[in-house]
This record gives C-alpha cells, sequence and structure tokens, in this order.
C-alpha cells in the first residue's frame, strides 16, 4: 500500500470533524512524520485495529488537559468518574475517527472493518502496531493541549 498524502487526508479530516463536532474544539494539523518509537506521546491512548483488504491499526493519543477538555466539552457538569469518563471519550471520539477515515478510504477503493478500542493510560508503556508497515504519525494543536493521530498498514 503506498502512503502519501491521499492516505493522510482521511484521518485528517475524520480528527478535525469529529473533534470539532463532538467537543466544538477546533484541533490543528501539524506537518505528519514517520513515528520512530512505540511510546504514547499522550497520556490517554486508544488504539483499534483494522482488517480488510490489508490489516493495520490507527491510535489516537490524548494528553492530559487535552482528554480532560474534550470530556468536560462532550459531558458538561455530568462527569461521574473523571477516569472512566475519559476512557469512554476517547475511545469513542477513536472509533469516530476511524469510521470516518475508513468511510473516506472506501471511497477511494480501500475496504476495511474496525474492532472496538483498547485503551490504556499512562505514558511509560508501548503502542504496538498489528501491521509491518511505517507507523506515519500526525500531531494536533488546540487550544487545550495536543493529541497524536498514527496509523499504520500491513504492507
Amino acid at each position: 500500500m503506498a502512503y502519501g498524502v491521499e492516505i493522510a487526508k482521511p484521518f485528517v479530516n475524520a480528527a478535525v470533524n469529529v473533534v470539532s463536532t463532538m467537543a466544538s474544539i477546533t484541533p490543528k494539523a501539524q506537518t505528519p512524520f514517520v513515528k520512530k518509537s512505540g511510546t504514547p506521546s499522550g497520556d490517554v491512548t486508544a488504539i483499534i485495529g483494522f482488517t480488510g483488504q490489508c490489516n493495520g491499526t490507527i491510535a489516537v493519543s490524548f494528553t492530559r488537559p487535552c482528554a480532560i477538555a474534550l470530556v468536560r466539552a462532550m459531558l458538561g457538569d455530568d462527569i461521574q468518574d473523571i477516569i472512566q469518563d475519559t476512557k469512554d471519550a476517547v475511545g469513542e471520539l477513536t472509533n469516530m475517527i476511524s469510521g470516518q477515515a475508513r468511510q473516506i478510504l472506501g471511497e477511494m477503493g480501500l475496504k476495511f472493518q474496525g474492532s472496538t478500542p483498547s485503551i490504556i493510560l499512562g505514558r511509560d508503556l508501548t503502542v504496538t502496531h498489528a501491521a509491518k508497515g511505517p507507523v506515519i504519525a500526525i500531531p494536533f494543536t488546540t487550544p487545550h493541549g495536543d493529541f497524536m493521530l498514527e496509523f499504520c498498514f500491513q504492507e
């Protein structure tokens, strides 16, 4: 599978659309790069596997301030358990980003199904992508903190 701007665009568009719509926070994409380490860039990370024409994964990693701002924007004052609510919100946002990106990729002729998100908390962990290809990372900034979207497809 060829990597490039055309493959990154669905992920950028989906991330901006989902976060803007669900949390009224407009993220700004920064320059994509090939990620060399498995260390998450944030404190709360959701990972979703893809199967279909090739296998792959998407991971979205939010810094603590960004994750908390998202939860507050989505739930308002209805936060019951900040840890569980943050895990749920990050999982749901990642699921929605994955779904929108897969829909756009499908329109490009690349069909994928996604799994249920797995959520990890902490920075001293490793995000392992199931596919054996380059990990493309797209950093995003928001007024409330940063997040990183990364994806990898089997070559």
